[in-house]
């Protein structure tokens, strides 16, 4: 016996990560074929190595000597089979190798996983895609664990929008399979609480309500405005402190730079007697469109800063309320103050530069519209690649208000 686990050692150290005595493990195959039986220490066979490091020549080797390999499972794990440890590994090459050699090898464990919920669960998408498109497999599409669980189940509620996506398009799918607690895979979005409004959460429920708009209606209507309420109850206060400072602190530096450049003008002011105090460039209409846009930037800014002193804990609707009327306020005195910019040193710097006067105007001008595209970047790729979406208006009101416009 003692021989037998120093040669069954010798076996797994030579599955190693170079693999490159491939024909040492040939004629150990040959010659003491029940090596390839023995479990070392960790309660592993060699077999079981080879495929967790992916290497099809050992296994190729192997299961052409002993094609019962193939069928040993790991009581240690839950009675895993070799393709459950090739699918928690995404080792694609080592489960084609065994499906070749044995093409009715055990799929599942026994806790009912089999290797498409193993591989959605780690998240191997080339791994699902691989399985989708293998004819053999098509039958485990749609199977359960011993929670009633589809694999779509397990990819909703780990919000993986890849893998979610892949299975949705194949058309075996069937979305409305209930665990065994009565719930479609939709509703594993509501267990999902640490991804919920997270551009992932977000494309998984988009592909869903296209896939099942009837379990995304009554979602809408009830569990996520239950949802919002009990948030409201419990957060609502942290919320609006939480927006309330950096909002104000902005808008106070806005103030403070508008106020400061309505006394300091572009081009000074005159030295002659008659003229003595007032604007030099006083006529220009550049000038008149810089006091303008200075005056309606400090008043928008003093608004919002006024506006987050006065601001108190009132609930959620007053919340969402108050955060859509100061972000209108800032994004405007932003607007306004950059137009400011622009045309104070268009009045100074056209009369002797005209092409530079129109640069600097042109940057200031555009800086909002930049802001804008760089930080809404992910939603508007997300919108593009989800494309337009055929659900009920109360549907795109939910997602308009909850999740593209996150509090």
């Amino acid at each position: 016996m003692a021989v037998g686990i120093r040669l069954n050692l010798t076996f797994s150290t030579v599955i190693g990560p170079s693999c490159t005595f491939v024909g040492i493990i040939e004629t150990i195959m040959q010659s003491r074929p029940a090596l390839a039986r023995e479990i070392n220490k960790s309660g592993h066979t060699p077999i079981q190595y080879a495929v967790c490091r992916n290497q099809t020549s050992v296994i190729k080797i192997m299961l052409q000597h002993d094609r019962s390999l193939g069928y040993l499972v790991d009581s240690s794990q839950e009675d895993s089979p070799l393709l459950v440890y090739a699918a928690s590994r995404g080792n694609i090459d080592a489960a084609q190798e065994i499906l070749v050699h044995c093409p009715d090898a055990r799929y599942c464990n026994g806790a009912g996983l089999t290797i498409l919920h193993q591989a959605v669960i780690e998240g191997h998408v080339k791994f699902v895609q691989f399985f989708l498109l293998n004819r053999q497999l098509n039958k485990l599409i749609n199977m359960r664990d011993n929670n009633g669980r589809t694999a779509l189940h397990h990819a909703v509620r780990n919000c993986n929008p890849k893998i979610v996506r892949a299975l949705l398009d194949h058309p075996d799918i069937d979305v409305r399979i209930y665990d065994n607690e009565g719930r479609p895979a939709f509703w594993q979005l509501i267990e999902a609480k640490d991804s919920e409004k997270s551009l992932n959460w977000i494309e998984v429920f988009m592909l869903m309500s296209k896939a099942d708009p009837q379990a995304t209606s009554f979602y809408v209507r009830q569990v996520a405005m239950d949802k919002k309420n009990e948030k409201s109850k419990n957060q609502i206060k942290s919320l609006t402190t939480a927006y309330t400072k950096p909002t104000s602190l902005v808008a106070i530096l806005i103030a403070i730079l508008t106020f400061a450049s309505a006394f300091s003008l572009p081009g000074g002011y005159s030295i002659y007697q008659e003229t003595e105090g007032l604007p030099v460039m006083a006529r220009k209409s550049t000038f008149k469109a810089f006091l303008i846009s200075d005056t309606l930037a400090m008043c928008s800014s003093l608004a919002v800063a006024f506006i987050c002193i006065l601001a108190r804990w009132e609930g959620l609707e007053f919340l969402l309320y108050y955060r859509s009327v100061t972000q209108r306020l800032m994004w405007f005195a932003y607007i306004t103050t950059t137009v400011a910019f622009a045309t104070g040193i268009y009045t100074i710097v056209a009369p002797r530069y005209l092409w530079l006067a129109i640069l600097i105007g042109s940057l200031s001008v555009c800086l909002p519209f930049l802001t804008y595209l760089i930080g809404n970047w992910p939603k508007l790729k997300l919108r593009y690649r989800l494309g337009p979406v055929s659900s009920p208006i109360s549907l795109i009101r939910f997602l308009k208000a909850n999740l593209f416009d996150t509090v």
